[in-house]
């Protein structure tokens, strides 16, 4: 998970559970960090259960998209401490 590159482009799957719409159950976007922050800033926390974020050919569940924000690596300011 160290390597992960924030500014690469990922996409983001949110769990179909909470996700309705067809534009929430899947977003690109430009890096890594802006989708990191839209699962854990934009949506209610209980969306990370079941979403993943890809980068490349790795895959990221909750609990490590939730590692990648609470890195000190992360690049962006931080909205709100992950709960």
């Amino acid at each position: 998970m160290a390597d992960l590159d924030y500014g690469a482009t990922a996409e983001l799957y949110p769990s179909r559970r909470y996700a309705k719409s067809a534009r929430e159950q899947y977003r690109r976007f430009g890096t890594a960090a802006e989708a990191i922050r839209y699962i854990m800033e934009d949506v209610p926390g209980t969306w990370l259960t079941g979403s993943f974020l890809e980068v490349g050919e790795q895959r990221y569940d909750g609990d490590a998209i939730r590692a990648l924000y609470e890195s000190a690596r992360y690049p962006l300011p931080r909205l709100r401490v992950a709960a």
